[in-house]
């Protein structure tokens, strides 16, 4: 399961993170990701939950937001965010492009029970 992985990865930030800032409590996290470095919000929540009981982050949120695949415009050089269903260039119409990097599997920030810490 590749979200438990990456729960275990994030946990581990997290608590290295809280320890280096005097212990401080986790209250959230997000993690953004591409199309092609996506993880499942449902199984990804449950994975960090499982594993985060009987931790410092237990209880806290997760945040997840899924960031579009982008493509260029070979025509126009226009950047859009690639859709499927419709995969044209949204200012010329031109169905050649080229793929932009996808997005990577970040850990985006860390909020902390006291407003005053903050990584």
């Amino acid at each position: 399961m590749h979200e438990m992985a990456v729960a275990e990865s994030i946990l581990q930030t997290i608590t290295e993170q809280a320890e280096r800032l005097g212990g401080a409590r986790p209250a959230a996290a997000r993690i953004s990701c591409g199309q092609f470095n996506a993880i499942n919000d449902e199984t990804m929540r449950f994975a960090f939950e499982s594993i985060s009981r009987g931790t410092p982050c237990e209880g806290m949120r997760l945040e997840i937001r899924h960031i579009p695949l982008q493509a260029k415009c070979t025509h126009c050089q226009t950047v859009f965010a690639f859709d499927v269903y419709r995969p044209t260039c949204p200012t010329c119409g031109s169905a050649h492009f080229d793929f932009q990097p996808d997005a990577p599997l970040l850990l985006e920030d860390i909020e902390f029970e006291d407003p005053d810490i903050s990584p």
